[in-house]
């Protein structure tokens, strides 16, 4: 798996050989960069439910930095899923497609500190087109990230907390802690190699999701566009009665540097 996706994206694209183009590699390793990006994250889980299905998600997460004055920047992240879901159910019920649920974080942080940091709002928005596929509840909590970046290394932890406070009083309440812990190394060539757990605790059902994920990533510029292209594995080291056993991820993030 480690030389796919550089051979693949030097296929697509023109490799990146140069300092400054691993540091915009690194880059996307921090959360709150000062950096517009897209990433398009594509997610297959294996294994879901009674009827052993699987479920496609792809997110769509901008991530645009809004200068405030000379010391501050706020971060805004959206994850916007695509979700395909087939076999979930025994007989092959519930397969559906559409729109999940919007969260919308913003940080705060400031535009220079050591270790980096960010700490503001998130949002849970009712935006699925099916109620299989959202939980028809507005909510609202804290997040934060702290993160240190030394020399090609990466390492820190992204969280946040959301209740819900409004929505439809008959399906379940939202009382959920995300919490990431990551670590990534970039290579003088703008390849990255990262770990992440991506854990969540569902305090109304006292249950954990804990997929750890290992990706690959590779920076490459095809005509001005810089563009990263990602591939890697998930296991899920525990998760809830019906959850997903293990998984694909892969993707692509549109870069938008300063000029």
């Amino acid at each position: 798996m480690k030389p796919c996706i550089p051979y693949l994206a030097i296929a697509l694209g023109t490799p990146l050989l140069h300092a400054e183009d691993a540091d915009l590699a690194q880059k996307l390793s921090n959360p709150v960069a000062d950096l517009i990006s897209v990433p398009i994250q594509s997610n297959y889980d294996f294994g879901i439910g009674p009827g052993d299905g699987t479920r496609w998600t792809t997110n769509i997460q901008p991530v645009i930095p809004i200068g405030l004055n000379e010391d501050w920047n706020l971060i805004s992240r959206t994850i916007l899923p695509v979700i395909e879901q087939n076999g979930i159910l025994p007989g092959g019920a519930a397969d559906e497609f559409g729109l999940g649920d919007v969260v919308q974080s913003f940080f705060f942080s400031p535009k220079s500190s050591d270790p980096i940091w960010g700490v503001g709002p998130v949002f849970l928005i009712p935006t699925a087109t099916d109620a299989i596929l959202g939980t028809e509840k507005w909510g609202v909590g804290p997040t934060a990230v702290v993160l240190k970046q030394h020399g090609p290394w990466t390492y820190g932890a992204l969280a946040n907390h959301i209740w819900d406070v409004a929505g439809d009083d008959s399906r379940g309440s939202v009382n959920a802690t995300f919490l990431q812990p990551f670590v990534s190394f970039t290579t003088p060539q703008a390849t990255t190699y990262s770990l992440n757990l991506e854990n969540t605790y569902n305090w109304q059902n006292n249950e954990w999701n804990v997929p750890v994920n290992l990706v690959v990533s590779q920076l490459v510029k095809i005509g001005d566009q810089p563009v990263q292209f990602f591939a890697g594995a998930r296991y899920n080291l525990e998760s809830p009665i019906g959850g997903a056993e293990w998984g694909l991820r892969l993707g692509l993030t549109f870069l938008f540097p300063k000029s």
